[in-house]
């Protein structure tokens, strides 16, 4: 028997689930997989057995077009990481007990960074002790920092939401006469995309953010209130977008004044609060009334104003990752090449994992306005076609209609 093992893993998005919809898509077009089964929590649902049947939903149209518009992961997720095989290879020979348990040829990991740091360990592990077990990447992140890609599954849709609630919210601040400063803060730790993606609530004429910060430059609490000042010598309210890892010049994050210091088990120090640490800064500064908001995980789950671009793309790579499945192409990420920005066109094809796996794509410093609190004209033009379109939700009881799958 050929079967499929379809899994997800790292943080939810918007379309994380149309991706899962692509392959189970493919599958009816194909006479290659005999059964196709999903993992519950990622890697870890493969190495506690915990399998699930999916085959009846991949038959499913209906069901199908209910999984692209859910939110979040529909399999579950997991943040584990794999030894290294050459040191203990324990776990890899439970997951190859599961593989050989269920008949599984085939497997496609959907997920960021770290999920492509166990697809390239697992294919290099089935490689190297020649078992014919095919493993396919296929992206995910609203950071939208995947090297090889020109954008990430996720990251349209999460810039929609924020382009969105930041127009809102500069509609909401602008209607009181005193001098106030609003702070949002945007997930981000080392690259700044969703930051960047503030300064699309400007497309239609609005003003948005006053100043913009992202994690790419380097930040000084100094420059910061020079700036909100000579802002407010213009405007009574002024509205700032930042990156939730913005760093001093030393490398130590804004936030690390309200950090507990932890990591998960990649290693990632759990980083927050650099908008509250500013709020107290422009307190103290300036003494005018400031909050500080904080977008954390509305900006993945927002599935409500998610772009139609993004989830079509995200099925597509769905798709495009069982082909390379199909093809032979193990060790591989399906991936996005721009063709052109007008009109917005773009081809599927397949990178190399391991060049993939522990990189990071940041916003490059010249799409980053000199002055390093706003950005560039380009910058906008590489976004815009990324956050068009809308989904057509069901609804129920006045409520999007989400499907689970266990």
């Amino acid at each position: 028997m050929n079967n499929l093992l379809v899994a997800q893993s790292g943080g939810p998005t918007a379309a994380i689930n149309a991706t899962l919809a692509g392959v189970l898509q493919g599958i009816q077009v194909t006479n290659q997989i005999d059964k196709v089964y999903g993992a519950k929590h990622g890697i870890n649902g493969v190495i506690s057995d915990e399998l699930i049947d999916l085959s009846k939903v991949a038959k499913n149209l209906d069901a199908l077009e209910l999984l692209k518009n859910t939110p979040a992961s529909a399999l579950g997720s997991c943040r584990h990481k794999l030894s290294n095989w050459k040191d203990d290879d324990s776990e890899y020979k439970k997951i190859y007990e599961i593989f050989t348990k269920y008949h599984i040829k085939y497997f496609i990991y959907i997920g960021g960074n770290d999920s492509m740091d166990t697809v390239y360990k697992l294919n290099e592990y089935f490689k190297f002790n020649n078992y014919d077990i095919r493993v396919v990447g296929a992206p995910k992140t609203i950071d939208n920092d995947l090297n090889l890609t020109d954008h990430c599954p996720g990251f349209g849709s999460a810039a929609k939401y924020i382009a969105t609630t930041i127009a809102e919210i500069k509609k909401d601040i602008d209607v009181y006469d005193l001098p106030a400063v609003t702070i949002v803060e945007i997930m981000g730790r080392n690259a700044g995309w969703l930051t960047a993606a503030s300064a699309l609530s400007r497309l239609n004429g609005a003003e948005g953010p006053d100043l913009i910060y992202l994690c790419e430059k380097e930040f000084s609490n100094e420059r910061f209130i020079a700036d909100v000042k000579e802002v407010m010598k213009k405007k009574k309210n002024v509205l700032v977008t930042l990156s939730e890892g913005i760093k001093y010049s030393d490398g130590s994050y804004v936030s690390d004044q309200n950090s507990s210091g932890e990591v998960d088990s990649f290693g990632h120090k759990y980083i927050a609060g650099a908008g509250k640490v500013l709020e107290y800064l422009v307190r103290k500064e300036i003494g005018c009334k400031v909050r500080s908001v904080e977008f954390n995980i509305m900006q993945r789950a927002a599935s409500h104003v998610a772009s139609l671009t993004d989830i079509k793309e995200s099925c597509m790579l769905g798709e495009k990752a069982l082909r390379c499945a199909l093809d032979g192409e193990s060790g591989m990420m399906a991936a996005i090449q721009r063709v052109s920005n007008n009109p917005y066109s773009v081809e599927y094809i397949s990178v190399p994992v391991e060049q993939v796996a522990n990189h990071e794509k940041k916003v490059p410093i010249e799409w980053i306005s000199p002055s390093g609190n706003d950005v560039t004209e380009e910058l906008i033009t590489y976004m815009k076609p990324l956050i068009q379109g809308e989904l057509q939700h069901r609804y129920e009881n006045g409520i999007p209609k989400h499907i689970s799958l266990f």
